[in-house]
């Protein structure tokens, strides 16, 4: 098999090709006259942009299928949509205005043509392989997710804000209609620190198959790396309050007289600053929830409502401006807030800049590993040096005192360079046993350190005479303060510091419980809304959980008591039991795995393409069965049988085109690459020949394809199916090497005829049997034997 064509082209072919583009230009022309984006709209064609948008609302609204019952809607509703999509761009509708070319493609009307129209110049590998029409917004390219940034950046981001997920395709008419309310959702969510995300269905199959999106358009909200699908109707105050409902509910707290003391006190529990806002909204603004929900490790959120009648004692002790919101934030001191933020309107930067700058307490105390890496970070050379002071203390009533003065000490000593924090010896054994030498101590201890490695090794140097909180001990922890900023060197022991526990993470029966509350939510949204594909591992994890609970029992109550049989009833059973372990032995040999129920073959589509085929890695392939309505179930039936033992193949990917819709573009595909010697004997208006059973091998990198074809050969049909490259002599036995080369060459000569007979005779295999060869084609496939025909 040779490519495109061989050989000098008569010039009849160039007759014929010149009548065919002048009718194909005569249509284009028709069509163009009859599809007028200016008239369907109403506009002329000096309108600008804001006329053409303000006729396409209009005529919109008016020809909507939900609203307008007329049969002609939705024709004339896609008509309007693709008008305005042609005219909104001005590189679109200046094509138009010249060439009076309605899309980059093809004119409205024009898809019977689409099989014939500049062959050579579709069957390329690229954004237009086969001419299907496209149709993007340009404004979500900004927030178009992919597989693998989703996982790296979308996925962790996910538990500091929500994000807010359209999955979409193209043609999706459906998804036109929520467009202008989504796009003012986005305005309004995105400044407020909401994420946005895009994800084509038709691109992104893999993600979304991960979040479990199968129709289009759908909305989701992403919290927590927990996916939740938005089921209402599309309106902006429901896209935020559903933003709201994702959000944890315990966020912020509603702050007034009879508890703001219990939530300023709540420091030393807590390890946290408290930050109260004031404000005149009776709800909780939504920038302050996402606020609170990313700083919600740090800080403690409450909220006082100004208009509330219980806050008179609030606003006198901290003397708060009514007329515009406020912030004020308290750390270990509960009479005077550390910081004060008031602004008429509160910004997220601001926000996010004033929480970050205090989510510390003025001495916190080491808790996690997070807040240790945090407060004392690891050296780095081309920064100043930072230094932890640390009290080891215990948390009786007994060491109160002395924390007291190691607080007032760290409040009056501020150093850029140090660091104040404290620990428990009790919760945190390991890290205290390592800084004072496995030694208990009686006291509490100071210990000044400096991490050097992430794998946690530090210098450190134990204060003498402990920490009892009297002034001596401040003199003397200032005297050796001012040592180590003059003499790095002061700092002398060596040790390696093990991870810190985390005495704030939930216990083992608490996160159990909040998993199973969280599945169950998801079965209850399942079956609220139907959504069986969203539902199937959860209820897969249910039956195989029930299975291997009530399996057994099942089993043993149905199973009948065993009998001794008679011997000669074995004897009788021997040859059999016999034959049946020979055929098993033999199964187990086989090369090819068990048989399967399932391959997954996707349709090449206008929407399937690009992902199917364009953006294949190099050395993936694209197996394509080309099949009729007629055929379809028998022939992908037939296909995945045959293709089962390859498809555990990471490079194959298996997909059907429907001849129905591409008859002439197929005809042009078998005539230009693989029948140019009858080009001259077969009539241009002779009917396209059956190409169902047609199997092509596609690699859209290196740009060839392979193909496979059922030829009629004259024997019986189970035998008929074969390629065009695939000879059956190489499997003959080795005595058909005896006979003489001249019948060789009269048989091949023979065959050959029946390969062109079998052209037009390929409508009598039946259907059932035209793949019967396609396995030993597949085997040469992966080989990579097989003939390929290159595409210019």
């Amino acid at each position: 098999m040779t490519g495109w064509s061989t050989g000098r082209v008569p010039w009849k072919c160039h007759v014929v090709v010149a009548i065919f583009l002048l009718m194909l230009t005569v249509d284009v022309v028709k069509a163009t006259s009859e599809y007028d984006p200016y008239k369907i709209l109403g506009v002329s064609r000096s309108a600008g942009q804001a006329e053409i948008k303000r006729a396409y609302k209009k005529l919109v609204r008016e020809w909507h299928p939900d609203k307008n019952k007329d049969p002609k809607a939705e024709d004339m509703f896609i008509k309007i949509s693709k008008s305005y999509e042609i005219l909104s761009n001005e590189e679109r509708r200046a094509n138009f205005d010249r060439y009076g070319q309605m899309d980059e493609n093809q004119p409205f009307g024009q898809s019977h043509h689409q099989g014939f129209h500049g062959f050579h110049r579709s069957f390329y590998f690229d954004e237009s392989f086969f001419h299907f029409p496209r149709s993007r917004d340009f404004a979500d390219s900004k927030y178009m997710l992919h597989h693998a940034q989703f996982n790296s950046e979308i996925l962790p981001d996910s538990y500091k804000r929500p994000y807010l997920i359209k999955v979409t395709s193209d043609w999706c008419f459906a998804c036109i209609h929520i467009e202008p309310v989504w796009k003012e959702a986005v305005q309004e969510l995105e400044p407020l620190g909401v994420g946005i995300g895009v994800v084509d269905l038709g691109y992104e199959r893999r993600l979304a198959n991960q979040l479990g999106a199968y129709r289009t358009p759908s909305i989701i909200g992403l919290v927590n790396g927990r996916v939740t699908f938005f089921h209402q109707v599309v309106v902006q105050e429901h896209l935020r309050q559903f933003v709201e409902d994702l959000l944890p509910q315990k966020l912020v707290e509603k702050v007034n007289d009879d508890n703001y003391l219990a939530f300023l006190e709540s420091w030393h529990a807590e390890n946290k600053p408290g930050l109260l806002l004031f404000d005149r909204v009776s709800d909780v603004p939504l920038l302050y929830k996402l606020t609170a929900f990313s700083f919600r490790d740090y800080v403690r959120f409450g909220y006082v409502e100004q208009g509330d009648t219980h806050i008179t004692q609030l606003l006198q002790q901290f003397n708060i401006n009514t007329f515009a919101p406020s912030m004020l934030l308290f750390k270990e001191d509960t009479q005077k807030p550390a910081d004060i933020i008031q602004a008429r309107g509160m910004k997220r930067q601001i926000m996010n800049e004033f929480v970050s700058n205090n989510k510390f307490l003025q001495v916190p105390r080491l808790v996690s590993q997070q807040i240790f890496d945090e407060l004392c970070p690891v050296k780095q050379f081309h920064r100043r040096r930072k230094y932890c002071v640390l009290l080891i203390t215990g948390e009786d009533d007994a060491f109160l005192p002395g924390n007291k003065a190691f607080l007032d000490f760290a409040s009056a000593y501020k150093k850029d360079v140090l660091r104040f924090a404290y620990v428990y010896q009790r919760k945190q054994q390991p890290l205290c046993q390592a800084l004072l030498q496995n030694q208990a101590a009686v006291s509490p201890q100071v210990v000044i350190l400096e991490r050097r490695s992430q794998a946690g090794r530090v210098l450190f140097r134990s204060v003498s005479g402990g920490w009892n909180g009297s002034e001596e001990d401040k003199h003397r922890l200032h005297e050796q303060l001012e040592l180590l900023q003059r003499d790095p060197s002061y700092l002398t022991t060596d040790a390696t510091l093990p991870e810190l526990n985390n005495e704030m993470a939930p216990i083992f029966i608490v996160q159990w419980l909040s998993a199973v509350f969280d599945y169950i939510l998801q079965i209850y949204d399942g079956l609220l809304y139907s959504n069986w594909r969203e539902m199937m591992p959860i209820l897969s994890l249910i039956f195989s959980a029930l299975f291997i609970l009530f399996g057994t029992v099942i089993i043993q109550a149905f199973s009948e008591p065993g009998e001794s049989k008679p011997q000669n009833s074995k004897q009788k059973e021997s040859p059999t039991t016999q034959n049946e372990e020979n055929r098993s032995s033999r199964a187990s040999t086989s090369s090819r795995p068990p048989k399967k129920d399932f391959v997954e073959v996707t349709e090449l589509t206008d929407v399937t393409y690009t992902s199917n085929l364009v953006k294949l890695k190099p050395g993936h392939i694209n197996v394509v069965l080309v099949l009729t309505n007629a055929s379809k179930n028998t022939l992908l039936r037939k296909f995945a049988k045959e293709v089962f033992s390859f498809s555990g193949s990471q490079t194959l990917h298996f997909s059907f085109l429907n001849a129905d819709k591409h008859r002439h573009w197929m005809a042009s595909l078998l005539r230009s690459a693989c029948f140019d010697q009858q080009s001259e004997s077969h009539s241009d208006d002779e009917d396209s020949p059956d190409c169902a059973g047609y199997v092509l091998a596609l690699n859209g990198h290196k740009k060839y394809f392979c193909l496979f074809r059922p030829v009629f050969t004259g024997d019986n049909h189970s035998g008929s199916s074969s390629e065009t490259s695939f000879s059956s002599d190489s499997r003959r036995p080795s005595r058909s090497r005896s006979r003489s080369s001249s019948h060789s060459r009269s048989r091949s000569r023979s065959r050959e005829d029946g390969v062109k007979r079998g052209y037009g005779r390929a409508t009598s295999i039946e259907v059932h049997h035209k793949l019967d060869r396609l396995g030993l084609w597949m085997e040469r496939l992966m080989e990579g034997t097989l003939p390929r025909i290159q595409v210019f």
